[in-house]
């Protein structure tokens, strides 16, 4: 079964670029690639996830203080994951994704950081698990991940490669269950 939205399509969009330009889009690629291989040990959907980690971080707002990236700031007053959520489900529909598949990397978008969240437990799925771990996976000191640099063509191919990875993994999964 073919894929109706594919990460190109994600990543191409003009949406997309805006906001993954600002949040980082080394970053974005980089956990895409993450997620991929995590989803493979966790037993998550390797399209739903790397869907929910190229998308992760498209909530962020910069916090500058004089000029200045000021990561405390950040920390203290962030909701990148709550807009970042927002802004993936409405992508995710506009370009015709499954609601319910939609629903699930939006929550997984919700849940890959802890910087707003109240102290606690909380029970998350693998989905949610692999897209948490792929950030961390890139993460920098001081947010450093977020400038990390890669030109578009380059972010492409890799975005490309990634969509292949999925497409045989899913073709292979559908030979194994005929």
């Amino acid at each position: 079964m073919m894929r109706e939205v594919t990460l190109e399509r994600i990543f191409t969009h003009p949406v997309a670029q805006k906001y993954l330009k600002r949040s980082g889009m080394a970053h974005a690629v980089d956990v895409a690639c993450f997620a991929y291989d995590l989803a493979q040990q966790y037993g998550a959907d390797p399209d739903l996830a790397t869907k929910a980690a190229l998308l992760h971080d498209i909530g962020h707002y910069t916090w500058y203080r004089d000029g200045v990236w000021d990561y405390d700031l950040y920390r203290e007053n962030d909701i990148h994951a709550i807009k970042g959520a927002g802004r993936a489900h409405k992508l995710l529909i506009h370009l015709g994704e499954d609601r319910q598949k939609a629903k699930e990397i939006t929550v997984a978008i919700l849940l890959h950081t802890d910087s707003y969240l109240p102290p606690g437990t909380l029970e998350t799925t693998s989905l949610q698990k692999v897209v948490k771990l792929a950030d961390e996976a890139d993460e920098e000191k001081g947010g450093n991940h977020h400038y990390k640099e890669i030109d578009y063509e380059t972010a492409l191919s890799v975005i490309r490669n990634l969509d292949d990875k999925i497409d045989r993994n899913a073709h292979a999964t559908q030979s194994n269950l005929a």
